[in-house]
């Protein structure tokens, strides 16, 4: 397989963290189409390997945020924080994925490394 230019490695590590917006429409989509990617393409490119490594940090976190939140319904309170991490996912996917394109680094907060 050729070498990717840096366009190429830009692109294929913004999908990286576009593809968590799959989750919208796949179940666990927002893990797994961003894990299929670096699994993917993490060999061609530190820049790949690197933020798909974080975007997979950062959706296992609010994966596990929003049970919590789930679980959290219960005392009412769960119901705004369940709209918050969408709100914050979706805000904060869209500043990596811009960042990232653009040759910038960014670190998504609140995540937890889990992938090293």
């Amino acid at each position: 397989m050729a070498a990717l230019d840096q366009k190429q490695e830009r692109m294929w590590a913004m999908f990286c963290h576009l593809g968590s917006f799959s989750g919208f429409i796949i179940p666990f989509g927002h893990i797994i189409v961003p894990l299929v990617i670096w699994l993917i393409q993490k060999k061609e490119s530190p820049l790949i390997d690197r933020e798909g490594k974080k975007a997979l940090n950062f959706q296992i976190s609010l994966t596990i945020y929003a049970i919590i939140s789930a679980l959290l319904i219960l005392v009412l309170i769960g119901i705004f924080l369940l709209w918050a991490i969408v709100i914050f996912d979706i805000v904060a996917v869209i500043i990596a994925a811009v960042k990232t394109s653009s040759g910038e680094e960014f670190n998504y907060p609140l995540a937890i490394e889990f992938v090293k």
